[in-house]
């Protein structure tokens, strides 16, 4: 069953069709990637609207099973056309993404129309990954993972956090990236204690230097971070990095099908508490990866969602000082059938450069 089969089953009793706004969500639907036009989907069929400047590259790369159709005139007017074409009188609308402005517009264009809440139906769809997309995911993660080996060699006295940052960004771009998954963070020294700490214009920091990046690979995100150090690591700083890689390594372990995301998190919490560091583990274990960076399923403490086939979720935990340093660890896993597997493939001993 494909993505548009799967939706139409989903279509909210009393409404004759979804509009899908969401430029990620069209995307995730028709593989198409455009930043003007709608995408309809009713019991019977798939359609996407856009106009001159994308139906050449439409009809040539979006999914076969959705009608690629181009308005003419006035928008509004041809939207009324085709709703009433497909009889539609029922518009179930994105109302997780769609602002209000945006609403009330296409109420006060489309009066003939009741237009109710979808909800969060298509982001669901999305939480739970095929192999089509959990491929793209792996090459986002491999890119990622040859910018960690070729930044090692690159990082020197003479750089600056801004220089790691952009370094990490043109290798991943340059060997098959066609974005980053974020803003690429980079920080040192007493700024590693920032766990979305910017990159500064200043030299590299002697001691935790913490990058967190990720690729973009056909539209699907990649997330990893590692932590080095810039020169010698002392006996605290060994205890604080072995102390999150063994949380990090616990909660691995910890990980099974039907298991409660938020019992994974607390593994590796009550193990940083235990060791002394309680309160300096401020973020959630881990969240799903996908089409953004974040979303579901959340890995905190709480949270009741059950570990399922299709899920890739990071497994991040960290320990920040403030003041003083930082350190994060974080790979990918994937749920299959089987059970979970660990896709980041670097390494995770602490690196003395």
């Amino acid at each position: 069953m494909n993505k548009l089969e799967r939706l139409q089953n989903l279509i909210p009793s009393g409404a004759d069709a979804i509009l899908v706004t969401s430029e990620t969500n069209q995307y995730y639907l028709t593989g198409f990637n455009f930043t003007d036009g709608y995408v309809l989907v009713t019991a019977k069929q798939g359609v996407l609207c856009t106009d001159f400047r994308y139906i050449e590259a439409a009809k040539a790369n979006a999914n076969k099973e959705f009608e690629v159709r181009e308005f003419s005139g006035k928008r509004s007017a041809w939207m009324n056309g085709i709703f009433a074409e497909l009889g539609i009188k029922t518009l179930a609308y994105e109302d997780e993404t769609l602002t209000c402005a945006a609403l009330e517009a296409l109420k006060n264009a489309h009066t003939k129309i009741e237009f109710v809440p979808l909800g969060n139906v298509i982001e669901r769809m999305r939480e739970y990954k095929d192999e089509a997309e959990i491929a793209n995911i792996i090459a986002a993660q491999r890119i990622a993972e040859k910018a960690f080996d070729h930044i090692i060699e690159y990082i020197s006295p003479e750089r600056t956090e801004i220089d790691v940052a952009l370094e990490l960004e043109f290798y991943m771009r340059s060997h098959g990236a066609e974005n980053v998954s974020f803003k690429t963070i980079a920080v040192s020294g007493s700024a590693s204690s920032l766990p979305h700490g910017e990159p500064r214009p200043c030299k590299l920091e002697k001691g935790f230097l913490t990058m967190d990046y990720g690729a973009i690979y056909n539209g699907y995100c990649s997330d990893m971070t590692r932590t080095v150090c810039l020169g010698k690591a002392d006996d605290e700083m060994k205890r604080v990095y072995n102390t999150v890689l063994e949380a990090q390594t616990a909660a691995h372990k910890a990980m099974a099908l039907g298991k409660k995301t938020g019992d994974i998190d607390k593994v590796a919490r009550d193990m940083i508490n235990a060791a002394g560091y309680e309160g300096c583990f401020g973020h959630s274990l881990g969240h799903g990866v996908g089409l953004f960076i974040h979303e579901a399923p959340y890995l905190s403490t709480g949270r009741e969602t059950l570990t399922s086939p299709g899920h890739v979720v990071t497994n991040e935990p960290g320990i920040y000082i403030e003041g003083k340093y930082g350190v994060r660890i974080e790979d990918m896993v994937v749920f299959r059938a089987d059970g979970p597997e660990c896709i980041t493939k670097s390494p995770r001993e602490l690196f003395e450069i």
